[in-house]
């Protein structure tokens, strides 16, 4: 058995800088309602006539960590690629960056698990790099929300909270059994799948269905119960925190940097101030970003590593809880 270890990281955001007074001019709402309820200053959406995709944003993202590993494209044994706005219903996107990235012929798989999509991709590929399979693997998080917003005064409850940007990182085989991952923990709770939900177009509705109500049915745009949400994050943040901190013998007096899944600034105020963090302990970026879903935690990860908040042999962890509902985290040792 093996270790696996971060060996590089990237990220990459549209540089199209979205402000809430910039959408107070398409919906009702204004900059102190936003930052009241979220935290969110503003975010990135990818501008009419971009290159820019899912899978474009992950390619851009994948070359930064694969440079900084020290490793070349050929150096990849797989790819995990997390998103919820795929480029196309299928294939996934993760083919799409092993042929925009001239890879070899890697295997790629796709995590659809929302907001905790990298936590989970992160778990699968470390899963991998533990049996021997692969030694260098590709995790990317990626999300295109912009183009399937709601972007009206109907909407706004969930259209100002999300952002288009995307991470990635290098995950490599080592032999030392101190450092690297040393635990992933996955839960799900699917009684609760329609509390936040996009329900078409989908097998059992697809686009004659949509078209033929002439515009009334709208279940293509997301859907939250944003209370119900907020109160059963809050506490499984909490207990992904613990599960992964116990399992390693460790409390949170050991802990270096908490890094959340970025939905709510609130929710990340909240679970610092239960297990009394100081502000050097735990790293927010929603203000710039809003919620990137699966990407948020790559990147914040990413800007924090660049920014010297993370230093070797720091202990991080790893959290996020979001559609399905599901959540988990990850423990590791920088």
């Amino acid at each position: 058995m093996y270790n696996s270890k971060i060996t590089g990281l990237g990220f990459y955001v549209p540089d199209n800088v979205v402000t809430n007074d910039d959408l107070s001019k398409m919906m009702d709402t204004n900059n102190e309602w936003i930052i009241e309820r979220t935290g969110i200053e503003e975010r990135r959406w990818i501008p009419e006539g971009s290159e820019d995709t899912t899978a474009v944003m992950g390619a851009k993202a994948a070359r930064i960590a694969i440079e900084r590993s020290g490793l070349t494209k050929d150096d990849i044994d797989f790819i995990v690629f997390a998103t919820l706005s795929p480029d196309y219903y299928f294939p996934g996107s993760g083919v799409q960056v092993q042929d925009m990235l001239d890879m070899p012929t890697i295997g790629a798989i796709d995590i659809r698990n929302q907001c905790s999509g990298f936590v989970y991709a992160l778990s699968t590929a470390d899963q991998f790099i533990k049996t021997g399979m692969y030694k260098n693997i590709l995790v990317i998080g990626s999300e295109f929300h912009s183009s399937g917003l709601d972007k009206t005064t109907r909407g706004r409850g969930v259209s100002v909270l999300f952002g288009d940007g995307a991470g990635a990182c290098v995950l490599s085989q080592t032999e030392d059994k101190s450092k690297g991952i040393l635990s992933t923990h996955l839960h799900s709770e699917g009684k609760y799948a329609d509390k936040l939900i996009v329900s078409s177009p989908s097998s059992t509705k697809w686009f004659p269905e949509l078209v033929a109500t002439e515009g009334k049915d709208l279940s293509y745009y997301p859907h939250m119960d944003g209370t119900f949400v907020f109160k059963h994050a809050i506490v499984r943040f909490s207990q992904a925190i613990m599960e992964g901190l116990s399992a390693n013998n460790l409390t949170v007096d050991d802990l270096d940097m908490f890094i959340p899944h970025q939905a709510n600034l609130r929710i990340s105020q909240f679970v610092q101030h239960k297990f009394k963090l100081s502000d050097d302990q735990i790293y927010s970026n929603i203000m710039k970003y809003g919620n990137t879903t699966a990407a948020s935690i790559i990147i914040a990860l990413t800007e924090a590593w660049e920014k010297g908040k993370i230093k070797d042999d720091d202990l991080i962890v790893l959290a996020a809880f979001g559609s399905g509902f599901t959540w988990g985290s990850a423990v590791i040792r920088w």
